[in-house]
């Protein structure tokens, strides 16, 4: 399998978030990517590839312009302005339909934050956009022949709206990659199904292709009465307009084993099968690891191979997408056993 690597992300490090009213050390940390990486390296995955430079126009065929404008300035408008230098981040958020729309960076933070985790230093837009073509390499490698590949993300994206950072994400690598086949895979009209396994909900992407019936979503994540990000991932969210019905949530209950995870996985994968997509695109979050620090499943080690050979029965060309996952010292185990059980199926 390939994996497509940038150490680009490195440059985006905040020191610290607040979680549950507590300043912490920032976790979705530089350290992540690299736990994953050795791994790889350690097991003989696969070659560790550079990005391609796609451009901007990928990006921009599902983020907004003006989002990604402030993206690439927010730092040094922030710096300018008297903010301090280990990072901007947002402390006065907008209800969307209020009549006044900042037109400075720095106003702009509330404007497009979903919350204050997404902390940007001045490295951050760089690793987003290496983040994003790592992404669009492996949907390359995969419309080239390659039955799978792995971009190996950072930082994440399946939180981020077409126009909103949050939970982490800049950049809807995720997203991106998925509308990207539709329009430029091998295959005549191109459907996409996207299975999202991290923890949390993927409520960027679903926002972004709710009313779409080209790219199928369909996520398995924690109960969003209980967790992140709360206000998306109901069962009840189908779709609208022309996308209803090819928007699929699986929320599930704190403590969830491997044996009932399973299940409910191979009842997704049933879902997708029906859909019968041109490509998979899977946002790859090993947080439903048991150990996990802002996770409540208790899925075990042994659980991430057998969720790799679930995909697997789909025989579907398949991008894998790093999402979340927070366990450090398991993070590239948990990884590298989820792409073994897909490959060696």
């Amino acid at each position: 399998m390939h994996i497509v690597y940038s150490d680009a992300h490195y440059a985006h490090a905040p020191a610290h978030e607040f979680l549950d009213g507590k300043l912490i050390p920032y976790q979705e940390s530089p350290r992540r990517a690299e736990m994953v990486l050795q791994a790889a390296q350690t097991a003989g995955l696969g070659d560790i590839i550079a990005p391609r430079d796609f451009g901007l126009d990928p990006i921009l065929q599902i983020h907004d312009a003006g989002y990604v404008t402030w993206l690439q300035h927010i730092y040094a408008d922030w710096v300018h302005s008297g903010g301090t230098a280990t990072g901007a981040v947002a402390d006065t958020f907008a209800m969307r339909g209020l009549p006044n729309r900042p037109q400075k960076a720095r106003a702009a933070l509330g404007y497009y934050s979903l919350d204050a985790t997404t902390v940007h230093t001045a490295g951050t837009w760089a690793a987003a956009y290496q983040s994003a073509q790592c992404a669009l390499t492996a949907a390359q490698l995969v419309v080239n022949g390659a039955s799978s590949a792995f971009a190996l993300c950072r930082p994440p994206g399946h939180h981020a709206h077409a126009d909103l950072c949050g939970g982490y994400c800049l950049l809807n690598n995720a997203a991106i990659v998925a509308h990207w086949l539709t329009q430029n895979g091998n295959l005549p009209n191109a459907k996409v199904a996207i299975l999202d396994v991290d923890f949390h909900h993927g409520n960027g992407t679903q926002a972004i292709f709710y009313a779409r019936s080209d790219v199928f979503f369909i996520s398995l994540h924690a109960d969003p009465e209980r967790q992140y990000p709360y206000f998306a991932g109901a069962a009840t969210e189908r779709g609208s307009g022309a996308g209803l019905g090819y928007t699929l949530n699986y929320p599930l209950p704190a403590g969830i084993d491997d044996a009932n995870y399973l299940a409910v996985l191979k009842q997704a994968c049933a879902q997708i099968n029906q859909f019968a997509p041109s490509y998979l695109v899977v946002s790859l979050g090993v947080d439903t690891f048991g150990g996990d620090p802002l996770g409540d499943f208790a899925l075990t080690p042994a659980a991430f191979a057998q969720i790799g050979g679930v995909i697997a029965t789909l025989n579907l060309p398949t991008v894998f997408i790093m999402e979340g996952g927070y366990a450090i010292e398991q993070l590239g185990q948990n990884v590298i056993n989820t792409l073994r059980g897909k490959d060696e199926r």
